[in-house]
């Protein structure tokens, strides 16, 4: 089983990251082997990949108030890891929404990743890119849908939308989420964090 600083020189040594390795960029996420919830989000924001920290932007602070922990918690206690589905920064794309991430990018390496993780009890599925690789869904699946009856994936996933600003108007338009699946998201990932500690 190859080691995480393994799999991370594995990652910048692949022929299709040559870009980024030739701009200094590293890979973005973080996977301490004792960590207990693991979350997936889209790709690295540009503020993230310049910290070189997952979810070191205004996404991440609204993920963190979800979940109700605080940067210190989120990165220093080794509970967390933090794992896109793309390491790298892609650009804003012509939408403003980010690019995809690459579509082979989880499959080559998120099993490797996920075998040095033995204590995860939880798996975060930020967004729909997440959701749909470890949900084995199709591309008809619907992300209102699989959020709003997120008890089906319990206890091993935890769907969510993406914690961008763009979902503002969603939430008021969907309030069971903010009523029902982040109380319910705050007390399962506390939950695992209390049993821990």
């Amino acid at each position: 089983m190859a080691s995480i600083e393994d799999i991370r020189t594995s990652i910048i040594n692949d022929p299709r990251n040559a870009r980024f390795t030739a701009e200094g960029w590293k890979p973005v996420f973080s996977a301490p082997s004792t960590a207990v919830i693991t979350i997936v989000g889209q790709t690295p924001s540009a503020d993230a990949q310049r910290s070189g920290l997952c979810w070191d932007d205004r996404s991440g602070d609204r993920l963190r108030e979800w979940l109700g922990v605080d940067r210190e918690t989120f990165y220093g206690s080794g509970l967390f890891a933090l794992v896109p589905m793309d390491f790298y920064f892609l650009g804003d794309g012509e939408d403003g929404h980010g690019d995809t991430p690459r579509p082979w990018v989880a499959p080559q390496w998120h099993p490797q990743i996920n075998a040095d993780l033995p204590h995860v009890q939880l798996t975060i599925l930020a967004g729909e890119d997440a959701q749909r690789y470890y949900l084995h869904q199709n591309t008809e699946a619907r992300e209102t849908q699989t959020v709003e009856h997120f008890e089906q994936y319990l206890p091993e996933f935890f769907p969510i939308v993406h914690p961008s600003g763009r979902t503002n108007i969603w939430r008021t338009e969907h309030p069971w989420f903010d009523e029902r699946v982040i109380p319910a998201l705050r007390t399962r990932v506390h939950g695992i964090i209390d049993a821990r500690q």
